[in-house]
């Protein structure tokens, strides 16, 4: 027996906005320096970050392009943890990276599950 297997949709929906919303502010900190960030260069490794941070963010949290833009998340994230982290040691509490270790993975599962019933592309389609 699956205690919430009622909810499930919602409970994914919310999942998904949520998820959307966080990884959004990191883009929001690199390109336009708010909520305690520093404008980047826009080219720049750090500036297209920021891009890819912001637009899918918006895009996973609405349900639109979920699958594309999760998916190009999560190799965002692992090329952070890869690239970043990872030299720094082994353990990902250690070397902090395990934010961008569980993005990957959470951003995985988006791509593999896609937008979702309650979304904003199934809202368009059924207008």
């Amino acid at each position: 027996m699956i205690l919430l297997r009622n909810f499930e949709e919602l409970i994914y929906c919310v999942f998904r906005a949520v998820s959307g919303f966080l990884f959004m502010q990191h883009g929001i900190q690199k390109l336009f320096g708010g909520l305690g960030g520093n404008i980047v260069p826009i080219v720049s490794i750090y500036g297209v970050a920021g891009i890819i941070e912001f637009v899918a963010g918006i895009l996973i949290l609405v349900g639109l392009f979920s699958s594309f833009a999760a998916f190009l998340s999560s190799g965002q994230m692992a090329v952070a943890y890869f690239g970043w982290h990872a030299p720094k040691g082994f353990w990902p509490i250690l070397n902090q990276g395990e934010l961008a270790a569980i993005y990957a993975f959470i951003f995985l599962y988006i791509a593999a599950r896609g937008d979702g019933k309650y979304s904003l592309k199934n809202f368009i389609k059924k207008t």
